[in-house]
């Protein structure tokens, strides 16, 4: 029994850690005023027939804090990659030089930090639905180990201990949560 108990709690911390990994992914694509190669993640190329994404394609980096350009690898796929950054819906406004793409990055106004600080709320809950989903899963496990054998104290202990790895998971949602939205009303 205790094989399976430690199982569960395994594989419940393993859950709630990737949860956080998606958070801190999804965090990273909500920009905060300062140009970054990670805006543009979610951006999907067409390149010859497939949907492609935007690294493979070409190199993205920040010349300055307001500034992205793209050098891709094939200078024939510069119209894609600016139609795959017009419709990932990004805000931003690609021009080419015939050479490379470049985006300038407007500065925010104060309705637009509050809608991305909203968004990145909004993430932040979907991470602790995830995380409490994980918790009522394990806790459903508990029940039945409980219903072949395992003692009532045992399985009130686990749920106790689930109970803790999740408050501490949610702990860390809220302090990635506050550190972004600082992080974004910072002008």
């Amino acid at each position: 029994m205790k094989e399976e108990i430690d199982f569960i709690i395994d594989s419940t911390k393993e859950s709630m850690q990737a949860a956080i990994t998606h958070l801190e992914k999804k965090l990273l694509n909500i920009r905060a005023g300062k140009a970054s190669p990670a805006m543009l993640g979610s951006v999907m190329v067409e390149y010859y027939g497939s949907p492609t994404p935007l690294n493979q394609v070409g190199n993205v980096s920040t010349p300055d804090a307001r500034t992205i350009t793209i050098q891709p690898f094939d200078k024939s796929v510069i119209p894609e990659i600016e139609k795959g950054i017009q419709i990932a819906n990004l805000g931003f406004n690609p021009m080419n030089n015939g050479e490379s793409v470049i985006i300038s990055v407007p500065p925010l106004t104060e309705e637009r930090r509050k809608d991305l600080a909203k968004q990145a709320k909004a993430e932040a809950e979907d991470s602790k639905v995830g995380i409490r989903n994980d918790r009522k899963n394990a806790n459903n496990e508990i029940k039945k180990l409980e219903k072949d054998g395992l003692s009532e104290d045992l399985a009130k202990n686990t749920e106790v201990d689930i109970q803790a790895l999740t408050d501490t998971y949610i702990k860390k949602v809220d302090e990635m949560l506050s550190h972004k939205e600082k992080e974004i009303m910072t002008v």
